[in-house]
C-alpha cells in the first residue's frame, strides 16, 4: 500500500512579542467601535471542549491570546493575520494552532471558527481559565452561550 500524498495544509504558530503589542494596540482601536453579537457555542464531550463562533461577513474579530495547542476548526472564507503574514482562506480546514498564539480574522462571508481541545472542565468558565489568561475579555463573558455538556 502506498502513503497518501501530503498536503500543505495552514498552521498557526505562536505569536511573536513584537506582533502580540501590535494586535494589542489594534484591539484598543477595535474596543472603540461598534460590537457585533457574536454567540459561542460551547460542546463537551469525550474528554474534548469544542468553542464555536460565528464571524459575520464584514467583521473584524482579535482572539484571546491562547496558551495551549488546540485543532482549530475553519469553515468560511477570511483573511487571517498570523506572524506568517494574513492568508484569505476558503472553505474547510482543520489547522493546527500552536500555544501562545493571538490571531486577528476580517470574515468576507460569514465564518465559522471551532477550537478544540482535550480537557478535565466541567464549565465554561473552568475551560477558559484553561486556554487563556484574557477569559474576562472573552466574548462569553458579555455575550449570548449554548452550553452542551454529554457526560459521556
Amino acid at each position: 500500500m502506498s502513503a497518501l500524498p501530503s498536503v500543505a495544509s495552514p498552521r498557526i504558530g505562536p505569536t511573536l512579542p513584537e506582533t502580540l503589542d501590535g494586535i494589542r494596540a489594534f484591539e484598543d482601536l477595535l474596543s472603540q467601535l461598534p460590537q457585533a453579537d457574536i454567540v459561542t457555542r460551547h460542546v463537551f464531550h469525550a474528554g474534548l471542549y469544542a468553542r464555536t463562533i460565528t464571524i459575520p461577513a464584514g467583521v473584524v474579530l482579535t482572539g484571546a491570546l491562547i496558551r495551549r495547542a488546540t485543532l482549530l476548526v475553519f469553515s468560511g472564507h477570511a483573511t487571517m493575520l498570523t506572524d506568517d503574514g494574513a492568508k484569505t482562506l476558503r472553505g474547510y480546514h482543520v489547522i493546527p494552532a500552536s500555544a501562545g498564539r493571538k490571531q486577528v480574522f476580517l470574515a468576507h462571508a460569514d465564518t465559522e471558527l471551532t477550537m478544540i481541545f482535550p480537557t478535565d472542565a466541567r464549565t465554561v468558565e473552568e475551560a477558559e481559565a484553561e486556554f487563556t489568561d484574557e477569559y474576562e475579555r472573552l466574548l462569553s463573558r458579555s455575550g449570548i452561550n449554548e452550553v452542551t455538556i454529554t457526560g459521556e
